[in-house]
């Protein structure tokens, strides 16, 4: 039986993902939020149909990952909540090592001391650790991030997909 296989650089080439990654990186948190779209702009139904082919659904995938990308981020940042919130041992695993690192970053690097014990901020931090990523496997942390990953693809690249550009926008790429 012949095995088929595709390259993901293909894929991924098609796509500009590294493009994007790097534009996401490059931008403070404040810049990447001001180009975020009005709401009605962003679930404007009256632009959402079916693509005709493979060709356009890759030519809508690419506009809109550029021009809702703020949007996007903010859709992805609501199913991380709504993931915290519906598992509470995550919940609590993410506050503890927070809070936990805030606790040992406020000693400065001096050894906490408690009665005749003295503890450095390795030991501290090893101690934070060996905690919480036994509380976070507790938690279900990799079906959580299996889910994050599917609902916002399917999310995020179904709206991308689906959405049609603008008319000033369909008609740009087209020679004359």
């Amino acid at each position: 039986m012949a095995r088929i296989q595709i390259p993901i650089d293909v894929l991924t080439s098609r796509l500009n993902l590294g493009d994007r990654f790097a534009s996401i990186r490059s931008g403070s948190l404040s810049s990447r939020f001001s180009n975020l779209r009005p709401i009605s702009e962003f679930l404007d139904v009256k632009r959402v149909n079916k693509p005709a082919n493979f060709a356009e659904m890759q030519s809508r995938v690419n506009y809109n990952l550029g021009y809702f990308s703020s949007n996007y981020a903010v859709v992805f940042t609501i199913l991380c909540i709504y993931s915290l919130l519906t598992s509470s041992w995550l919940l609590f695993d993410v506050i503890f090592v927070a809070v936990g690192m805030f606790v040992i970053g406020r000693l400065e690097g001096r050894d906490l001391e408690l009665g005749q014990q003295r503890y450095s901020t390795m030991q501290l931090y090893t101690g934070l650790y060996c905690i919480a990523i036994p509380i976070a496997f507790i938690g279900g942390v990799l079906s959580t991030m299996l889910w994050l990953i599917g609902a916002g693809g399917v999310v995020i690249l179904g709206h991308a997909a689906l959405l049609d550009k603008p008319i000033d926008e369909a008609f740009s790429g087209e020679a004359v």
